[in-house]
């Protein structure tokens, strides 16, 4: 496992990553993954339409949730990397590679707000670049996204899973919603989904769990 390490910008930045820093034993059982969260990586992985053979980059993949999904989508043939701050997520992603086997996954302790992220982790253009629940939690969220659409190669795929408060009958799940955002340490006004629909193309969306779990994703134009 190669580690590349610089800061989040900003102070907010840094106490977000102290969350997941601390958080990181009980990440995946405290974290709703399986009742609330799962549906919104499971559309995030489906429509970056992956193919066998696709190279990917995970930006914020924390103890490795996304891992299963995208190792059967671009098959042993492909290549997955997942990057993020915390070393002590990464620990846990690390040794979920090795459970598994997966000889074809690299997981890279970076700063996502860096700006030549294909330069950092030592690899790209990717063919696809993923964010869940990240893009909102990094502090220089601006930067994380330009080298995003920058590590992507010209008619990639990028998707973004993000969070926003549930609306309509949903409502009665504000108060857990809210909770989950301020633990994780959330930016609810930046509402990164737009963020794919301003810079990409062809894109599109879906919104689960009564729009608290939003889903954007596109081609980047090759003029990026």
């Amino acid at each position: 496992m190669r580690h590349a390490h610089a800061s989040f910008g900003g102070d907010g930045g840094h106490r977000r990553f102290g969350r997941y820093t601390v958080g990181a034993r009980v990440y995946d059982a405290v974290s709703l993954e399986w009742p609330v969260y799962r549906p919104g990586r499971r559309s995030g992985v489906e429509m970056l339409r992956l193919h066998p053979g696709d190279h990917v980059l995970d930006i914020g993949c924390g103890t490795g949730l996304n891992l299963p999904l995208l190792t059967a989508a671009v098959g042993p043939g492909g290549a997955v990397c997942g990057v993020d701050l915390s070393a002590s997520m990464l620990a846990r992603a690390a040794a979920r590679v090795r459970r598994h086997g997966w000889a074809n996954v690299s997981v890279v302790r970076a700063d996502a707000s860096t700006d030549d992220l294909a330069a950092v982790v030592g690899a790209g253009p990717f063919d696809a670049v993923l964010f869940t629940y990240s893009l909102s939690v990094i502090g220089d969220g601006g930067t994380a996204w330009a080298s995003a659409l920058a590590a992507t190669r010209p008619d990639g795929r990028l998707a973004v899973v993000d969070l926003a408060m549930p609306t309509g009958g949903w409502r009665a799940l504000a108060p857990l919603a809210r909770l989950a955002c301020f633990t994780g340490g959330v930016d609810l006004q930046r509402r990164p989904w737009r963020w794919v629909e301003r810079d990409c193309r062809d894109v599109g969306r879906r919104t689960l769990r009564g729009g608290h779990i939003q889903v954007a994703a596109g081609i980047v134009p090759p003029s990026l």
